[in-house]
């Protein structure tokens, strides 16, 4: 397995094929992003499940992808559309994925994202005050 293969995955990834990410997964795999660290894959299986519950849409624009060895980044855009966020709106979030691989699967997902930009900046009345205080430190 490559990079090239989970960069497909992601790009057609949708609540009605989440059975595809257990061909990219190895039973020991370790899942972390800002707000997680999911140990296993049976774990991660239902944390996907419950996301995907939760969201009107969750799609991933595959930018680039990058491998060496048995480590690979992909650089994606998340568009995410939840009822609780921005009115069920789409949020377009940027990030970064570092992957290694073990045994023709992958063993370790770091996902890197601005939490902000997913999540406090969307909410009725924190994002006002998140979107201020950026504008205040000069972004």
């Amino acid at each position: 397995m490559d990079i090239s293969t989970v960069s497909q995955v992601y790009s057609k990834l949708s609540k009605d094929n989440l059975n595809s990410l257990s061909d990219i997964y190895h039973q020991e795999v370790i899942f972390e992003d800002s707000a997680h660290t999911i140990n296993g894959w049976s774990n991660l299986q239902r944390y996907f499940e419950n996301l995907y519950l939760n969201v009107n849409s969750c799609d991933f624009e595959i930018h680039s992808e990058h491998q060496s060895d048995a480590c690979g980044f992909l650089v994606w855009t998340m568009h995410l559309s939840h009822p609780k966020l921005k009115g069920g709106k789409s949020v377009a979030v940027q990030g970064v994925s570092h992957i290694k691989f073990a045994e023709g699967k992958v063993i370790h997902h770091r996902d890197y994202f601005d939490m902000g930009e997913m999540l406090y900046e969307n909410l009725p009345v924190l994002g006002s005050v998140i979107r201020t205080i950026k504008q205040r430190l000069g972004q």
